[in-house]
């Protein structure tokens, strides 16, 4: 019988393992941080209130089991927003449907302009953005998007709606290196709060999409919770676990998680979850404990001062000089911003603070050329 994680995902009670976290002790934050092949019990207890109180030997621990697996580099990528139209309500993101801002759809011109104003840059590695549109930005568009940008970057990721297997296995052969997904909430009955309307509201399609992804061959997915919308710590330990049962079924592909939390946007929903900087430094210590092979990424949404602390403390891939609109690198329109960005240092600069730490910023991933 072949099982799925929305299979497993029903044998966790979301309120015991919300109960299991916050009851952890001193004593199982000292196990787990001890444990050569962390569990994801050991997980909750380095999510838990009581971890709180060994931040400093989570950080140095998270920063030892990075260099010794990533070295002193870090990945620099770049969003690449190639429209905001969308078909769905999400009461969280500047691009819902219901959100009244100008829509826009790059043209092929408009896209190979984007792609020479980010190659200015200096980037190699882009993350291709749309909204949630099937008719506008379909597998057809996203086809031709990268048939357009190959020329430019050797590395090409997207984070765009959910698709079948088959349209996935396509754009792979096109060039498609990596697949974001973000569940946003894996709290099943509060998830369709969060997304009343459109292709989005269906949870177990979206649950189900890295299986997909894993079957279509892909290269790297990336996970993730949007922090802020549900209890912080219940909601990771659900993408660690989703995280740990896709790396057993489909091992040769590679992982990452990001950490955006809620910003302020357009659409203006509340957050429920409130989650600190340091709280934030404990989940990203947290999981690079649990899991050292396991690539973390920040984006721009966090502050300056932040992003200049957590270099040294677990992430490996890193956006700078981002911007959330289509067409924002060539001709911006901040009107069309998906949310606020909040470090808007230029790439130069914040790739001078990164060498400043003793690290390198890598601009292009030559993995792709040793396969």
């Amino acid at each position: 019988m072949n099982t799925n994680f929305s299979d497993i995902a029903k044998q966790f009670d979301w309120e015991e393992i919300t109960r299991s976290i916050y009851s952890k002790t001193s004593t199982d934050v000292e196990a787990a941080l001890n444990n050569l092949t962390p569990t994801l019990e050991d997980f909750k207890a380095l999510l838990s209130p009581a971890a709180e109180n060994y931040l400093e030997e989570m950080a140095q621990k998270s920063q030892y089991l990075t260099k010794e697996r990533f070295g002193n580099t870090i990945q620099m990528y770049i969003p690449f927003y190639l429209s905001n139209e969308c078909q769905n309500i999400c009461t969280y993101c500047g691009f819902s449907l219901d959100v009244k801002i100008p829509r826009k759809t790059l043209t092929d011109n408009e896209i190979i302009e984007e792609a020479k104003a980010i190659k200015k840059l200096g980037y190699d590695h882009v993350l291709l953005v749309t909204g949630e549109a099937n008719k506008t930005v379909g597998v057809d568009y996203l086809k031709n998007a990268i048939r357009l940008i190959k020329p430019y970057f050797s590395q090409i990721s997207i984070e765009v709606q959910p698709i079948e297997t088959e349209e996935y296995q396509t754009l792979v052969e096109e060039g498609l290196h990596a697949v974001l997904v973000y569940q946003e909430t894996y709290h099943k009955e509060n998830y369709k709060i969060h997304h009343p309307k459109g292709k989005k509201s269906n949870y177990e399609y979206r649950l189900e999409t890295p299986e997909r992804l894993g079957k279509a061959g892909i290269h790297k997915m990336g996970l993730g919770i949007l922090i802020g919308l549900e209890d912080w710590r219940t909601d990771s330990f659900f993408c660690a676990a989703h995280l740990n049962y896709l790396e057993k079924k489909f091992w040769q592909t590679r992982y990452s998680i990001s950490f955006p939390r809620l910003r302020p946007h357009a659409g203006g929903t509340k957050l429920k979850s409130v989650i600190t900087d340091k709280q934030l430094v404990q989940l990203i210590c947290a999981y690079r404990i649990f899991n050292q092979e396991l690539e973390l990424s920040m984006s721009t949404r966090e502050s300056e001062n932040f992003r200049n602390n957590i270099i040294k403390l677990g992430i490996t891939s890193i956006s700078a000089d981002s911007k959330t609109e289509p067409g924002g690198y060539n001709k911006p329109k901040e009107a069309l911003e998906q949310f606020e960005i909040d470090d808007k240092r230029s790439t130069e600069e914040f790739a001078n603070i990164i060498k400043q730490q003793g690290y390198e910023p890598v601009f292009k991933d030559w993995d792709k050329v040793l396969q």
